[in-house]
């Protein structure tokens, strides 16, 4: 990065240590190629204290394969938000398993988490998330640069900005940008770092229909050129009519798991 944030890495790291962003790589040594790319396996989310035991998610179990793009669906406060930060690593689990690309995350601990999901997920949330000192081209790079990558991320993130329609953008800070313009940023950002996997909590939530349309074709389109599987939180059937599959949640629980179009 340039000489004027030479010490991002720094200032960053302690902001990110819980978040989706890696300190370092993690080296995964697979005997064999895993043939799924997510297996959930009896999962419980509970919150419990002296007076009260509150089940958000109740014995969840299913597996997505490589390359299928899953719509999560279901009211507020089904546990799709929910499930989708134990997917994630973000959030730990009560009881059963959850097993990406091979590897169980559900016993690791935090900093081994960390790099996994630098490695292994790209994510997209609804408030774009975007460092507000950073400019556009940066905060594409942050992920790569955190994680130690090669001395190819600039190109591929001025590479990936392009593919969203901000090559114009690349020095604009995220207060300079729309909403639609910051979440094509975060886009961005997401295949940074060529995750396999690929989780997004109602990316178009906090965009009007237009520029949601628009960020939803962007998200499809890297989706597919990449290869990556995607597993995304939304309540709108619109969005989750794109989907390969559309798993329904309702209590805490499967309501249905639809396979509309295969993978």
């Amino acid at each position: 990065m340039p000489d004027s944030h030479k010490c991002l890495r720094d200032k960053l790291q302690k902001w990110q240590q819980t978040a989706f962003f890696p300190h370092s790589q993690i080296d995964m040594h697979l005997s064999n190629a895993p043939s799924e790319a997510i297996e959930v396996r009896e999962l419980w989310k509970v919150i419990e204290n002296p007076a009260s035991r509150v089940e958000i998610l109740r014995n969840l179990s299913f597996t997505v394969p490589h390359g299928q793009f899953v719509a999560v669906m279901g009211a507020s406060g089904s546990g799709k938000s929910t499930l989708l930060g134990l997917l994630a690593g973000l959030d730990t689990v009560s009881s059963g398993s959850i097993i990406l690309d091979g590897i169980d995350i559900t016993r690791m601990r935090e900093d081994a988490l960390a790099r996994l999901r630098g490695q292994k997920i790209g994510f997209v949330f609804q408030s774009y998330q975007l460092v507000p000192t950073l400019t556009a081209e940066e905060n594409v790079l942050l992920p790569a640069e955190l994680s130690g990558a090669n001395g190819n991320s600039r190109r591929r993130a001025v590479e990936l900005l392009e593919r969203v329609g901000l090559s114009h953008r690349l020095r604009h800070y995220p207060v300079q940008l729309s909403g639609g313009e910051q979440q094509r940023v975060a886009l961005a950002r997401a295949f940074i770092t060529g995750a396999p996997i690929l989780m997004a909590d109602e990316p178009t939530g906090n965009l009007d229909s237009s520029n949601g349309q628009h960020v939803l074709e962007l998200l499809l389109s890297l989706n597919r050129e990449e290869r990556t599987t995607l597993v995304l939180v939304t309540h709108d059937p619109k969005l989750a009519a794109y989907a390969d599959r559309i798993i329904t949640l309702s209590d805490g629980q499967i309501l249905r798991d639809e396979i509309r179009n295969q993978a």
